[in-house]
């Protein structure tokens, strides 16, 4: 049985007692650049390095890291929410049991497929699928709506990963996903903090705060070596809170030799029936600060921006370390198929701040020098888990990045690109192979786009 390993006393002390200074933070800066992870105390310094200059130089350290670990790639996915009962009392969140202005619903396995349908007639690869806490959404139903996303189809398009963000579950629960194929397992502790998390979490299975921190445990010893973890910012100290998600980082590469292959930084957002206390609320500077200090402590580790953010604050701070985006979202149920812009708070969790459509997004990170990327290559060839790490810490996996990034954006542009996105897409494509020193590799790159300009997908290194 794995055992609660936050201790909140340790945090707080680890935070008090730090001092920063010039030299440390450019040591500690030094240490992240050359790919190592951080430890407790060091991240801690850069949490308590409030001058300006040091903030600027932990930003400059942060975007020197990313573009030297995960280059200028930006992985693209998109949410869709299966079934929002719940029967936790989560103070913070529009599901709420207690709720009863919110629109119930769970989808049919003819709804889902609409949706999956909806989602690749734009140019969707990746999904996560998520899920209230309900005795409904049990692991057989999960793994029939799994496999009901990969058999749906839509011309060229399809789901070709597949995540989860849904509650924790036994070790024979994550073996039937492991089986149907999963991605990635994620579950948010939404706070570290043990008597916050009590005070927020009312009533309901969640209320367990071991049973949920130690809910990737199970994941990794039924198999499943690709998890996500995340906090909700804004229920408890920032500071501490990024301390938590280092020790949980930590707890994983000691006791299972993998950290967690991502990492998530959502806000408190305004939900249906939800009053929101702001005692602890993080502002847009305090919320970059997040950002590049998780991207220097956990270097291989990819961190999650969400379209709950406005499209302003999420360019400024892709830069500082996010690698991933979701783009064209839809978080009300059924809302892919009905195709609304308009937003109803009593059919979503909460209200996003990005409501762009996927072609838009791509075409902002084109005009920013990025290349969009619909990758699964590492999870289909198996480089997961300690796999994966073996690549990632070193930084061996931009290598595989790159290629695939072009590939996969070749497809959206043969098939699914406005023109104009498909004017400028085609121009950074060939920037971009014009870089690659390696002549041997260009011509394997190029070979395989122009298999991709004869009708044929799916290609990957």
């Amino acid at each position: 049985m794995s055992k609660d390993f936050i201790d909140d006393k340790k945090l707080e002390d680890i935070l008090a007692q730090v001092k920063p200074t010039e030299e440390k933070i450019e040591t500690i800066i030094n240490k992240s650049l050359n790919k190592e992870r951080l430890s407790l105390e060091e991240t801690a310094t850069l949490l308590q390095a409030d001058k300006p200059e040091w903030i600027e130089r932990i930003f400059k350290g942060a975007e020197e890291l990313k573009n030297k670990v995960y280059g200028d790639r930006i992985v693209l996915f998109a949410p869709l929410y299966v079934g929002n009962k719940c029967i936790n009392n989560c103070e913070y969140c529009g599901f709420k049991a207690s709720n009863t202005e919110i629109d119930r619903c769970t989808l049919t396995i003819k709804e889902l497929q609409a949706e999956v349908k909806a989602m690749e007639k734009k140019g969707q690869k990746r999904s996560i699928l998520v899920y209230g806490e309900s005795p409904d959404y049990d692991a057989d139903f999960i793994t029939k709506t799994v496999q009901a996303v990969y058999d749906t189809r839509e011309d060229k398009g399809e789901i070709r990963r597949v995540n989860i963000n849904a509650a924790p579950l036994d070790i024979e629960g994550y073996k039937k996903l492991k089986e149907v194929g999963i991605g990635t397992y994620q579950i948010f502790q939404e706070t570290y903090h043990h008597e916050t998390y009590q005070r927020v979490h009312h009533s309901g299975p969640k209320r367990d705060f071991k049973w949920r921190v130690t809910g990737l445990d199970r994941a990794m010893e039924a198999g499943i070596d690709d998890v996500g973890i995340g906090v909700l910012f804004g229920l408890y100290d920032w500071k501490y809170e990024v301390m938590g998600l280092l020790e949980h980082t930590i707890h994983l590469e000691e006791k299972y030799n993998v950290g967690p292959h991502t990492i998530s930084f959502p806000r408190l957002k305004e939900a249906s029936n939800v009053s929101i206390d702001d005692k602890y609320f993080v502002n847009d500077e305090e919320l970059k600060r997040i950002i590049a200090i998780l991207r220097l402590a956990v270097p291989y580790t990819g961190l999650i921006l969400t379209a709950r953010e406005d499209a302003k604050l999420r360019r400024e701070a892709i830069k500082l370390g996010v690698s991933q985006i979701d783009a064209g979202t839809k978080i009300e149920i059924n809302g892919y198929s009905d195709d609304d812009d308009e937003q109803d708070i009593n059919r979503e969790q909460f209200v996003i701040g990005d409501s762009r459509s996927l072609d838009d997004v791509i075409y902002e990170l084109l005009s920013d020098g990025y290349i969009p990327s619909f990758c699964t290559a590492c999870y289909r060839l198996g480089r997961t888990g300690e796999h994966f790490m073996e690549f990632a810490i070193p930084g061996f996996i931009k290598r595989y990045c790159g290629p695939n990034a072009l590939l996969t954006f070749k497809e959206y542009l043969e098939d699914y690109a406005s023109e104009k996105t498909k004017d400028v897409g085609e121009k950074l494509i060939q920037e971009k192979l014009a870089e690659i020193e390696d002549e041997k590799t260009k011509e394997k790159i190029e070979a395989k786009l122009e298999e991709i300009e004869n009708e044929k997908r799916d290609l990957y290194f």
